[in-house]
């Protein structure tokens, strides 16, 4: 599980030419700013509907016939925001961001350095870094996609961090990453609250509980990830 046709439908043309130079799932990520401008050059090219309070930052962008930004958003690039495409009011692209067709940025979510394939959602409150969703998949309120582990600290010297790896079907991966959040397979929903900690890999079609902090690994196809919590219930007298 560590290929892109594990993960999703690359049927779409334009997903598809996201991945064909990648190895590894991962590879995507580092390559966000080629495929922007091999989709959109480099200016800005402004087709879809821009809404009274938009603000648009001073990087490339490309707004494709269709798509929608509301109110309030603050769109920096370099972006690419394909057909059907919505940023929602109060949202924030931060850069090296693509949304591909009917994708949705909700209000007060953030994105930067991530992947949304089509009609893939993070519609109210989500913080999505150094990630990619699938087809159809949809974040719940509130899901934290963290790309930085807490350990994770920059040298005093080089000013980098170590590189992300990521144990997969019994071997271990260097991504070559310094950030990575998540890769959610085509289909793959959360619940309200969760949080997706660095480095979670979920195959396609798997359920993520609400308020449920998924540890860093890979979680398979087909699956419901499930939240075990006992609630006691006392007499206030």
């Amino acid at each position: 599980m560590i290929h892109p046709q594990d993960y999703f439908d690359l049927s779409d043309e334009i997903a598809y030419s996201l991945f064909t130079d990648s190895k590894y799932v991962w590879d995507a990520l580092s390559k966000i700013d080629y495929h922007i401008e091999r989709l959109a050059g480099k200016e800005k090219t402004i087709l879809g509907e821009l809404m009274p309070g938009v603000f648009l930052g001073k990087g490339p962008l490309y707004i494709a016939d269709g798509a929608r930004i509301e109110p309030g958003a603050f769109v920096d690039g370099p972006a690419f925001i394909g057909p059907g495409a919505i940023v929602r009011h109060g949202a924030y692209i931060r850069g090296k961001v693509i949304l591909l067709s009917g994708s949705v940025l909700g209000h007060a979510s953030e994105a930067k350095n991530c992947i949304l394939l089509p009609n893939a959602r993070a519609p109210h409150f989500a913080y999505v870094g150094d990630s990619i969703l699938g087809h159809r998949v949809n974040l719940g309120a509130g899901t934290k996609l963290s790309n930085v582990a807490i350990v994770s600290m920059k040298d005093l010297v080089s000013g980098q961090r170590t590189t992300i790896k990521v144990r997969i079907d019994g071997s271990e991966y260097d991504t070559g990453l310094e950030k990575l959040g998540a890769i959610l397979g085509d289909d793959v929903q959360t619940g309200c609250n969760a949080v997706l900690n660095p480095a979670c890999f979920v195959g396609p079609r798997t359920l993520i509980y609400p308020n449920l902090s998924l540890r860093k690994g890979f979680y398979p196809a087909d699956s419901i990830i499930k939240l075990n919590q006992e609630v006691s219930v006392v007499n206030r007298v």
